[in-house]
């Protein structure tokens, strides 16, 4: 699955310094965890949520689990619950798993956990399966103008294999 030129586009319009990070075809964030031997601390997954009658991406560590309630509660909803796969195709036009964290790029709200604020920079979807898009957290949340807040628990997730060094400093693309 080839890198979503769409994504690229968007980010070198912004001017936001990233590096895209070519790596085998993985479904799932400690996937790339253990592909890349990155801590799951320094990936960021993301979901879809439906809040009442509205999509939203939410952001948060790989290492945490969702929760829900808290979830529903900074967002003032009535019903918080993750979207069917067939959602994310219809709202997003992707493959399920292949989700950016790009609302704008979707017309989505974008509402990013707190502990995602403690990473100087993460390793990001970028709407393939064979790449992501390493980026500062802070030129990320500049670019999507998130709501945060703490809804992300502690999964108790550990990688088989040992992290590498931490991440590097994102090159300009």
């Amino acid at each position: 699955m080839a890198l979503p030129t769409k994504v690229v586009n968007y980010l070198k319009r912004a001017k936001v310094k990233h590096e895209i990070v070519p790596h085998k075809t993985v479904f799932t964030a400690y996937d790339l965890g253990q592909t890349l031997r990155t801590k799951l601390e320094e990936i960021a997954k993301t979901l879809l949520v439906k809040a009442d009658q509205a999509y939203h991406l939410v952001v948060l560590r790989a290492s945490d689990r969702l929760d829900l309630a808290k979830l529903k509660k900074i967002l003032g909803a009535n019903q918080v619950k993750i979207a069917k796969e067939q959602d994310m195709v219809k709202e997003m036009n992707v493959k399920p798993g292949a989700i950016t964290p790009f609302g704008s790029l979707h017309k989505l709200g974008v509402v990013v956990e707190n502990g995602l604020l403690k990473a100087k920079d993460a390793l990001f979807g970028s709407g393939s399966f064979e790449h992501s898009i390493r980026m500062k957290v802070k030129d990320f949340l500049n670019l999507e103008q998130p709501k945060t807040g703490s809804f992300g628990a502690k999964a108790d997730l550990k990688l088989q294999v040992k992290p590498a060094a931490s991440s590097k400093e994102p090159k300009a693309k």
